[in-house]
């Protein structure tokens, strides 16, 4: 893989080659941006360029460092991630220690830190040490999602590389490309908001997303007859975050549509009430029966508020 096979932020993936091409790699970088942006993918390609031996533009993958990468054998590239919810100082620590190591194939050894972001407080000050006085060799790059949560200390060390969103052009060429799906609407694409992530995720599962559009935009009928159509959300408790915030678009969709439109913005309400009510833990069934009851009378009220 190369940086020609990661579609989106093009502009980034140009900061990055020209500062390997001018020899101005620094100690520490962070990427921002939102999830499935391509972030963790272009941090591993920018790894395996700067341990590449014979880099000239663009890896070679022939070089010893070249071909340990791609099997995931590289002794000098480490790559850390939460355990479980968070990570926690202890996995910094040990990272501190090998840190002292020298690279063995390279000269530059590179730590990737995925989800920077859900490091504990200790862990970060911890890290810190590391920051204010890396070795030579040492490049890391925290790869994060929420900004706001790591501290101003830690983001003063580091250049920050913000991602963009990829836009509906390129995700529809990549559904294309890649998924082999040739029809996307413009709820799926809204739903993806961007992410090659989400994009992934949502391809896998088409039927389903056209089955709750068929459900949602049929509430005229009785509404006995909707909630037997509604099986869906009853049987996938795993998936209903999800559900939600698709229903949510094509609810915000119809509001765009349509003059009378509170009907749509107050069942958008609905839709986060009931986000409400499942994270409160109160019975799934019944707050499926919330969800359709009362966007059924939202969507039938005879005389529809303006």
């Amino acid at each position: 893989m190369s940086f020609n096979n990661i579609i989106g932020n093009d502009n980034v993936k140009n900061i990055l080659t020209k500062s390997l091409k001018n020899n101005t790699v620094l100690h520490s970088y962070m990427f921002i941006g939102e999830p499935g942006v391509g972030k963790k993918l272009i941090a591993s390609q920018f790894a395996k360029m700067i341990l590449c031996s014979n880099f000239d533009g663009k890896e070679c993958n022939n070089c010893k460092s070249c071909i340990e990468f791609d099997s995931g054998n590289n002794p000098d590239y480490i790559y850390i991630e939460p355990d479980g919810k968070a990570i926690k100082i202890e996995q910094i620590r040990e990272m501190q220690i090998k840190v002292v190591e020298k690279p063995i194939n390279s000269g530059k050894k590179i730590y990737i830190i995925n989800d920077a972001d859900l490091m504990t407080r200790e862990a970060q000050n911890c890290l810190l040490k590391t920051l204010e006085e890396p070795p030579d060799y040492i490049v890391i790059i925290l790869i994060v999602n929420n900004e706001n949560k790591i501290l101003t200390t830690i983001k003063s060390r580091c250049m920050k590389v913000h991602f963009e969103k990829i836009n509906d052009n390129e995700i529809t060429r990549f559904l294309e490309e890649k998924c082999n799906i040739s029809s996307i609407n413009k709820n799926i694409l809204k739903m993806c908001d961007g992410s090659i992530g989400k994009c992934l995720s949502i391809s896998s599962k088409l039927d389903e997303y056209s089955e709750l559009e068929n459900i949602f935009l049929n509430f005229n009928k009785s509404l006995t007859s909707v909630v037997n159509s509604a099986e869906l959300l009853y049987k996938n408790k795993d998936n209903i975050n999800d559900y939600l915030d698709y229903i949510n678009v094509i609810l915000y969709q119809k509001s765009k549509e349509n003059i009378n439109n509170l009907k749509y913005i107050n069942s958008i309400k609905i839709v986060e009430n009931t986000k409400k009510r499942l994270l409160s833990n109160s019975n799934y069934d019944m707050c499926i029966d919330y969800l359709l009851f009362n966007i059924w009378e939202e969507i039938n009220e005879k005389n529809s508020r303006g």
